[in-house]
């Protein structure tokens, strides 16, 4: 910050305030520099305008005095003030015509400033020059990023086998995106790219191509774990969303109509936003929604902060044309994370189960309303009944049958969590451990 020096007694109460905001407000913009080269190629002028008020002040003191005394007086300072105003007409006139201020001079003086600013404010002096300032320095933070995270980014070519009009299979291709997830070759995508693959074939940023399998997925999530016979690769960072913000600056990154590296820019647009998929389906929730453009080929791809970190996998848009409408979604990292560790530990997504069947909540209580308790489940073990409203689930508030299926497919079957219920007037809490859905019963 830079500091105001001379006397105490210069600038004081509200005086001090305003020069400060004007000082501050002067250096981060560029009218400082304005006013600086002005000052400098006008300066004959600023002298003469304050020798001319000097001299005013001089007059309108001397005509205080009472007409008809000290006559000798007055006229000796307007005498004196007609000396000094023609001393600096004259001292000017000759100053003019042999002082010319060349260009280089201005120049270096207002190097000479921007050093100060440069040292009091550690910011380097370009930064302050016209053309460049916050919006390229944005610019910059911008490209050096994408740069970083674009060697964890993968092209997904998918070979599967599709049913034409008539019901006929035949092999169809089709393009994705991926990211990776471990140096020896694990590649988070969707579940609609790689699931039912005949063959995968990834393209690193390098232009290098490896086939991959699948290692597994989980089509109630839409994520899907590939992997590739390599070494030494460069995987993303990951960030929780509970860590941004609607509105937060966002970056999706992939290959939209198979065309590789590219980059939109966005903000997030909504959080938890949840898509029902069919009757027969858990619906997928707790989406990022955002209008930065996904087309047919991002999904899969990243979703990343201004840090260079994925906050989401890109999965699926709403769009009446089939292109980017400006609504797209990606499922978050906490999700997706949590599902992919599963599938590279036991070769398949292991959600958890409470043993609940949700209802409509009519009652005043916000919350999840439990229509029926399944038998044999951590529900019943655990002492929850038919007619309950469960309100919090390890810690986080609940208002909705969405709110809960968010919670539950972060956690993995075993994890012990804390329940709230609201019973009959009163809040009762539980500890549940979570177990894996057997597969008689339907979810």
């Amino acid at each position: 910050m830079l500091k105001l020096s001379g006397q105490k007694n210069i600038v004081s109460g509200s005086g001090f305030f305003l020069l400060n905001y004007l000082s501050k407000f002067l250096i981060n913009s560029e009218l400082l520099f304005i006013v600086i080269e002005l000052i400098i190629i006008y300066r004959q002028v600023i002298i003469f305008l304050i020798l001319r008020i000097l001299s005013y002040f001089i007059k309108r003191q001397a005509g205080f005095m009472k007409k008809g005394k000290n006559i000798l007086i007055k006229k000796f300072a307007a005498a004196l003030s007609v000396a000094i105003l023609s001393a600096a007409i004259l001292v000017l006139t000759v100053l003019s015509g042999c002082i010319m201020i060349k260009p280089d001079v201005i120049t270096e003086q207002v190097e000479k400033f921007e050093k100060k600013i440069e040292e009091a404010t550690d910011a380097p002096k370009e930064f302050f020059k016209p053309g460049n300032g916050y919006l390229n320095a944005f610019n910059s933070e911008v490209s050096a990023l994408v740069e970083d995270v674009n060697p964890s980014v993968v092209a997904i070519n998918v070979t599967a086998m599709r049913e034409d009009f008539f019901g006929n299979e035949e092999l169809a291709q089709g393009v994705g995106s991926g990211v990776i997830y471990s140096e020896d070759g694990y590649i988070i995508t969707n579940n609609h790219v790689a699931g039912g693959a005949v063959e995968l074939l990834v393209t690193l940023s390098d232009g290098s191509n490896y086939k991959a399998a699948v290692t597994g997925t989980s089509p109630e999530t839409d994520i899907a774990v590939i992997k590739i016979e390599a070494k030494d690769l460069k995987p993303a960072s990951f960030a929780s969303i509970e860590e941004q913000k609607v509105g937060d600056f966002v970056i999706a990154i992939g290959s939209p109509f198979g065309i590789q590296q590219t980059v939109t820019t966005g903000i997030i647009s909504g959080k938890n936003r949840n898509i029902p998929v069919s009757s027969d389906q858990l619906p997928i929730v707790d989406l990022i929604q955002t209008d930065a453009a996904i087309n047919p080929g991002n999904s899969g791809g990243p979703l990343i902060n201004i840090y260079g970190e994925v906050i989401g996998i890109n999965t699926l848009i709403f769009s009446p044309s089939g292109a980017s409408a400006g609504i797209g979604f990606a499922i978050p990292t906490d999700t997706a994370i949590n599902i992919a560790d599963q599938i590279i530990k036991y070769g398949e997504a292991r959600i958890p189960f409470i043993g609940i069947r949700m209802g409509v909540n009519e009652t005043e209580i916000p919350g999840v309303y439990i229509q029926e308790i399944i038998k044999d489940t951590p529900a019943e073990k655990t002492g929850l009944k038919r007619g309950d409203i469960m309100v919090e689930f390890n810690g986080v508030e609940l208002k909705t049958p969405f709110d809960l299926l968010t919670q539950i497919i972060r956690k993995n079957c075993g994890d012990i969590v804390s329940i709230k219920i609201y019973r009959n007037g009163a809040y009762i809490d539980f500890n549940l451990q979570l177990e894996q859905c057997p597969a008689e019963i339907k979810r």
